[in-house]
């Protein structure tokens, strides 16, 4: 026995096609949003916002290894979500621009209701 579907609004599904993002796009989100669920990279994230840290100050602030940090900062950085610049032997990372803040902000006051 076949099962009916319901009907399908056109309007509404033209409404909605028209919001979708493309592939890409939705690949791309995904992996920003995958960067939030590590609370180690939101502790390295929530120290950035305020400053630019070294590995070094990074990994004594967290109780965490140089190498651990390190591995999560790359992570970070390949999203785009963390940039650096290199001063002599060291290497200070800081976040890229406000918006990851905001998102971190709202998903803060959410969970704080």
């Amino acid at each position: 026995m076949k099962k009916e579907m319901a009907a399908v609004d056109p309007e509404a599904m033209e409404a909605c096609r028209k919001q979708m993002l493309k592939e890409k796009e939705y690949d791309e989100l995904s992996m920003i949003f995958e960067m939030f669920s590590d609370s180690t990279r939101l502790k390295i994230m929530s120290v950035l916002f305020t400053k630019e840290l070294c590995v070094s100050d990074l990994s004594a602030l967290l109780e965490m290894s140089q190498s651990a940090v390190s591995h999560q900062l790359g992570s970070l950085k390949k999203t785009k979500l963390v940039t650096s610049r290199k001063a002599g032997k060291n290497v200070y990372y800081r976040m890229a621009d406000e918006h990851i803040q905001n998102i971190y902000k709202m998903a803060l006051d959410h969970i704080r209701e």
